[in-house]
């Protein structure tokens, strides 16, 4: 398969690429840094909320043996601004899947979040049909960005994943990590069944790993063909308790969720 990844050079977008290229897959990467050393496949420096840049992306790809979907990792990783967020996550997605439309590309695999449902009070199991409720603005743009796609399944026929990835990390490093952790190497397996699974239509997933104390539904991930393999468990011994944890244990989101995280949805007015 001919895959374009956007944050190609970000935590997951390395470890993405370098993944799928081991699985036999074609990977073109795009991100607005310069390519990084060892990067095997097609570079395109450019920024996803630029169309012009995307289009220009787009038409380099088809005139290059063409492309089969794209894994939409780009985007501000943490809290900023409102105007900050949608820009980053929404208008990014919207540019992508104009480009899509206009080439054919009929697959997007979104990296989407947890913290779409952070401000959901933690329970046994968290399934994907519970509704929206993001933790902060970051959290409402990954809402918005799904809703995005789901759109453009309905109006233009596409393919669209969203993954709400928990702590993407090398081992976990909390206790509420301990839940949420995805490992490396199941990241590659979700995203890859995510490209491959057969007419998925519009659907939202749960990005963890096969944890022991994971409270998030792994049903919907499994029914597309994503069988993780880890669990956060082995690392239980060096994940240490600390006075954070049970208010961590609130809610959906974790610490996104709590006081620290609260600020105006705008700039205020010049003083």
């Amino acid at each position: 398969m001919r895959v374009l990844v956007t944050g190609a050079a970000g935590s997951i977008g390395s470890v993405l690429c370098s993944g799928l290229v081991d699985r036999g897959h074609s990977v073109a990467g795009l991100d607005r840094v310069p390519e990084p050393e060892g990067f095997t496949g097609a570079w395109f420096t450019a920024d996803c909320a630029d169309p012009d840049a995307v289009e220009a992306v787009f038409t380099a790809c088809v005139k290059a043996g063409g492309l089969d979907a794209v894994v939409h990792l780009a985007g501000i990783p943490t809290e900023a601004s409102l105007p900050e967020e949608l820009t980053s996550h929404v208008v990014t997605t919207a540019a992508l899947l104009d480009a899509m439309v206009r080439h054919g590309v009929a697959r997007i695999v979104y990296a989407s979040s947890n913290h779409a449902v952070g401000r959901t009070p933690r329970s046994d199991l968290l399934d994907t049909g519970a509704r929206p409720r993001p933790d902060t603005f970051y959290g409402v743009a990954k809402v918005a960005a799904e809703g995005l796609l789901s759109l453009y399944v309905d109006r233009h026929g596409l393919d669209a994943v969203a993954t709400r990835i928990g702590s993407f990390l090398p081992q976990p490093e909390t206790t509420r990590a301990l839940a949420t952790w995805l490992s490396h190497d199941d990241a590659v397996r979700m995203f890859e069944a995510c490209l491959t699974t057969p007419d998925p239509g519009f659907a939202v997933i749960y990005g963890v790993s096969a944890n022991t104390r994971g409270w998030w539904d792994l049903a919907p991930g499994r029914a597309l063909g994503y069988e993780p393999q880890d669990d956060a468990e082995r690392y239980v011994d060096v994940v240490h308790a600390t006075d954070t944890d049970e208010a961590e244990a609130a809610h959906v989101g974790g610490v996104f969720a709590m006081p620290q995280f609260e600020r105006p949805a705008l700039d205020g007015p010049a003083t």
